[in-house]
Protein backbone atom coordinates (compact mmCIF):
# COMPACT_ATOMS: atom_id res chain seq x y z
CA UNK A 1 0.00 0.00 0.00
CA UNK A 2 2.96 2.62 1.21
CA UNK A 3 4.45 1.56 -2.46
CA UNK A 4 0.91 2.53 -3.89
CA UNK A 5 0.99 5.94 -2.01
CA UNK A 6 4.47 6.92 -3.13
CA UNK A 7 3.46 6.50 -6.59
CA UNK A 8 0.15 8.21 -6.87
CA UNK A 9 2.54 10.80 -5.32
CA UNK A 10 4.87 10.70 -7.80
CA UNK A 11 2.61 11.48 -10.17
CA UNK A 12 1.04 14.46 -8.45
CA UNK A 13 4.15 15.63 -8.80
CA UNK A 14 5.12 15.43 -11.65
CA UNK A 15 1.85 16.71 -12.99
CA UNK A 16 2.36 19.78 -10.92
CA UNK A 17 6.19 20.36 -11.90
CA UNK A 18 5.20 19.75 -15.57
CA UNK A 19 2.94 22.91 -15.28
CA UNK A 20 5.59 25.01 -13.56
CA UNK A 21 8.28 24.22 -15.66
CA UNK A 22 5.91 24.89 -18.63
CA UNK A 23 5.18 28.15 -17.32
CA UNK A 24 8.88 28.80 -16.41
CA UNK A 25 9.76 28.26 -20.01
CA UNK A 26 7.19 31.11 -21.45
CA UNK A 27 8.66 33.55 -19.35
CA UNK A 28 12.53 32.53 -20.06
CA UNK A 29 13.55 29.76 -22.81
CA UNK A 30 13.60 25.59 -23.04
CA UNK A 31 16.94 25.49 -21.78
CA UNK A 32 16.73 27.87 -19.49
CA UNK A 33 13.64 26.59 -17.64
CA UNK A 34 15.22 22.94 -17.74
CA UNK A 35 18.34 24.35 -16.06
CA UNK A 36 16.93 25.96 -13.38
CA UNK A 37 14.26 22.78 -12.40
CA UNK A 38 18.28 20.61 -12.70
CA UNK A 39 20.18 23.41 -10.80
CA UNK A 40 17.15 23.72 -8.02
CA UNK A 41 17.25 19.62 -8.01
CA UNK A 42 20.86 19.02 -7.14
CA UNK A 43 20.54 22.04 -4.40
CA UNK A 44 17.72 19.54 -2.72
CA UNK A 45 19.58 16.38 -3.38
CA UNK A 46 22.99 17.76 -1.69
CA UNK A 47 20.97 19.58 1.17
CA UNK A 48 18.92 16.63 2.16
CA UNK A 49 21.96 14.14 1.33
CA UNK A 50 24.43 16.31 4.00
CA UNK A 51 21.47 16.42 6.81
CA UNK A 52 20.54 12.67 6.32
CA UNK A 53 22.84 10.35 4.49
CA UNK A 54 26.61 11.50 3.94
CA UNK A 55 27.36 7.96 1.94
CA UNK A 56 30.65 8.83 -0.18
CA UNK A 57 30.55 10.32 -3.91
CA UNK A 58 33.07 7.93 -4.31
CA UNK A 59 31.35 5.03 -4.80
CA UNK A 60 29.68 6.02 -7.68
CA UNK A 61 33.48 5.09 -9.71
CA UNK A 62 33.31 1.47 -8.21
CA UNK A 63 29.78 1.04 -9.72
CA UNK A 64 29.03 -1.52 -12.18
CA UNK A 65 27.51 -1.27 -15.62
CA UNK A 66 28.59 2.45 -15.60
CA UNK A 67 25.43 3.13 -18.22
CA UNK A 68 23.22 3.13 -15.22
CA UNK A 69 25.16 6.43 -13.95
CA UNK A 70 23.12 8.14 -17.02
CA UNK A 71 19.90 8.88 -15.12
CA UNK A 72 20.36 12.54 -14.83
CA UNK A 73 21.27 12.70 -18.92
CA UNK A 74 18.26 11.08 -18.82
CA UNK A 75 16.69 13.46 -16.05
CA UNK A 76 17.28 16.53 -18.06
CA UNK A 77 15.73 15.09 -21.20
CA UNK A 78 12.75 13.82 -19.61
CA UNK A 79 12.15 17.53 -18.29
CA UNK A 80 12.58 18.74 -21.44
CA UNK A 81 10.33 16.31 -23.58
CA UNK A 82 7.38 17.05 -20.55
CA UNK A 83 7.54 20.66 -20.49
CA UNK A 84 7.72 20.50 -24.68
CA UNK A 85 4.33 17.62 -24.29
CA UNK A 86 2.06 20.17 -22.12
CA UNK A 87 3.03 23.49 -24.19
CA UNK A 88 1.85 21.40 -27.22
CA UNK A 89 -0.85 19.05 -25.93
CA UNK A 90 -2.01 20.36 -22.46
CA UNK A 91 -1.13 18.60 -18.94
CA UNK A 92 -3.81 16.17 -19.12
CA UNK A 93 -2.98 14.51 -22.84
CA UNK A 94 0.61 15.48 -22.31
CA UNK A 95 0.72 12.73 -19.16
CA UNK A 96 -2.14 10.29 -20.90
CA UNK A 97 0.28 9.86 -23.48
CA UNK A 98 3.61 10.31 -20.74
CA UNK A 99 1.74 7.40 -18.68
CA UNK A 100 1.01 5.01 -21.48
CA UNK A 101 4.57 5.26 -22.76
CA UNK A 102 5.91 4.97 -19.05
CA UNK A 103 3.85 1.55 -18.94
CA UNK A 104 4.62 0.09 -22.26
CA UNK A 105 8.39 0.71 -21.94
CA UNK A 106 8.68 -0.40 -18.31
CA UNK A 107 6.51 -3.46 -19.35
CA UNK A 108 9.07 -4.47 -22.43
CA UNK A 109 12.04 -4.07 -19.84
CA UNK A 110 10.69 -6.56 -17.51
CA UNK A 111 9.96 -8.95 -20.22
CA UNK A 112 13.40 -8.54 -21.72
CA UNK A 113 15.22 -8.54 -18.49
CA UNK A 114 17.23 -5.73 -19.45
CA UNK A 115 18.71 -3.08 -17.29
CA UNK A 116 19.16 -5.97 -14.15
CA UNK A 117 15.41 -6.42 -13.80
CA UNK A 118 13.95 -9.19 -13.35
CA UNK A 119 12.46 -10.82 -16.30
CA UNK A 120 8.90 -11.71 -15.96
CA UNK A 121 6.43 -13.56 -18.16
CA UNK A 122 4.44 -12.42 -20.76
CA UNK A 123 0.90 -11.67 -19.39
CA UNK A 124 -2.91 -11.60 -21.62
CA UNK A 125 -3.62 -9.28 -18.74
CA UNK A 126 -1.24 -7.25 -18.71
CA UNK A 127 -2.02 -7.01 -22.14
CA UNK A 128 -5.41 -6.38 -21.61
CA UNK A 129 -4.74 -3.60 -19.39
CA UNK A 130 -2.63 -1.97 -21.68
CA UNK A 131 -5.39 -2.25 -24.35
CA UNK A 132 -7.85 -0.35 -21.99
CA UNK A 133 -4.94 2.38 -21.29
CA UNK A 134 -4.58 3.01 -24.48
CA UNK A 135 -8.83 2.92 -25.52
CA UNK A 136 -8.51 5.42 -22.52
CA UNK A 137 -6.15 7.66 -24.47
CA UNK A 138 -8.41 6.78 -27.70
CA UNK A 139 -11.73 8.17 -25.81
CA UNK A 140 -10.11 11.05 -24.66
CA UNK A 141 -8.94 12.26 -27.82
CA UNK A 142 -11.57 11.59 -30.07
CA UNK A 143 -13.66 13.59 -26.92
CA UNK A 144 -11.46 16.28 -27.40
CA UNK A 145 -11.65 16.38 -30.78
CA UNK A 146 -15.85 16.78 -31.18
Amino acid sequence: MVGILIAILSGLLMSVQGVFNTDVTEHSSLWVANTWVQMTALAVCLALWGVTDRSSFALLFEFRPKYVLLGGVIGAFITLTVIKSMDILGPAQAVLFIVIAQMISAWIIELAGWFGTEKTDWSVQKLIGMAVAITGVIIFQWERNS
